[in-house]
């Protein structure tokens, strides 16, 4: 059976697979927990249970996209546990191996901002609305020798984010870069971005990022 992701869910896309080939490289084996944070459609949550992660667990704000991840996982015959609730909330009381999340980070006017579909991509005017949060609250959930796994857009500032995970002890460094064409989001506010200095005048591509942050042992 054929699973596509419901209008209203984050599809995978660039940003997926390039964190989706980061994960790749983890050491993923029968006693790894591995978190997936603001899941979407569950494609990283999968990737890492097929890997054998002896606990998978994804979170997501949409019921929606807890709802398409339980269902992939079961037609995939996966174990995958699945929380509705705001980026790490429901788990702060847990604590893992691997954290992956590709969470919203596309700048945004305020005066544009969307309900439904929108929430899986917006994230204030410096798309940092979420990427801070995580900032802060993950490193805390990371077991020792545990790593923590974010991709973004350059236009948020991979340097910004390096910053703030190494403040809280982690060492952190950008391992993956894709230079892709603006989609149909960045096209739609290229007006905007350019009047606010976060591309430069004619710019049709960004650059996406993902950085690696290991808890120390």
């Amino acid at each position: 059976m054929v699973f596509k992701t419901p209008p209203g869910v984050y599809a995978p896309q660039d940003d997926t697979w390039l964190l989706a080939g980061a994960l790749l490289r983890e050491n993923i084996g029968a006693d790894t927990a591995v978190l997936d944070v603001g899941t979407g459609s569950g494609a990283l949550a999968l990737v890492a249970a097929g890997r054998g992660a002896a606990q998978v667990t994804a979170v997501d704000v949409s019921p929606l996209a807890v709802s398409a991840t339980w269902l992939r996982a079961r037609l995939k015959g996966l174990t995958v546990r699945v929380l509705q609730g705001d980026l790490l909330t429901p788990v702060a009381d847990r604590r893992f191996d691997l954290i992956v999340t590709n969470p919203p980070y596309v700048p945004m006017a305020e005066r544009r901002l969307r309900r439904g579909r929108g929430v899986a991509w917006q994230a204030g005017a410096d798309g940092r609305a979420l990427l801070d949060r995580i900032c802060r609250d993950a490193p805390p959930l990371l077991r020792p020798g545990g790593a923590l796994l974010l991709v973004h857009s350059g236009l948020c500032g991979a340097d910004r984010t390096v910053e703030q995970l190494t403040g809280a002890g982690l060492r952190a460094a950008v391992t993956d870069r894709r230079t892709i064409p603006f989609g149909p989001v960045l096209r739609e506010q290229t007006p905007w971005l350019e009047s606010h200095g976060l591309i430069a005048p004619g710019e049709t591509k960004e650059e996406l990022v993902v950085i690696r942050a290991e808890r120390r042992t």
